[in-house]
């Protein structure tokens, strides 16, 4: 039973360090934050949010159950938890997931072949949601 204690912490600890070293070498492919000061949710990212996400990520039934339409529903995140850390945009699911830094081609969004034809966000955008969510994401 030791033995079993063992491999299963060490099987953890292995699977924990290797999401580590991924996630380090994903943050190096994401566009740098903007140098912007100020930005807030209703005076930057709303539009951006209203152009690209809330088709999918808004109204009564949001995909994922990630409302991006309010403030609110994007602190609150979707029903896997969380998308946006405050302070910490390189660690926040959605930066991942626009810049398409995750293996899985499932989480980027928008999806390359999405039925709406909406295009990936452009590094500027990017850079400005990182700037939001480091500056807090108020």
């Amino acid at each position: 039973m030791t033995l079993l204690k063992l491999t299963t912490t060490s099987a953890t600890l292995l699977g924990l360090a290797f999401a580590v070293s991924t996630l380090t070498a994903h943050a190096a492919e994401l566009p740098p934050a903007s140098t912007q000061t100020g930005v807030t949710y209703a005076g930057n990212i709303k539009a951006i949010f209203d152009h690209s996400c809330t088709k999918c990520h808004g109204g009564k039934k949001p995909k994922a159950h990630l409302k991006l339409d309010s403030l609110a529903g994007a602190m609150k995140g979707s029903k896997d938890g969380k998308v946006i850390l405050p302070g910490d945009s390189a660690k926040s699911q959605m930066i991942l997931a626009v810049s398409h830094a995750t293996k899985d081609h499932h989480d980027w969004m928008p999806p390359l072949h999405n039925r709406a034809g909406i295009k990936p966000l452009t590094p500027e955008q990017i850079g400005l949601l990182r700037a939001w969510i480091d500056q807090g994401a108020k």
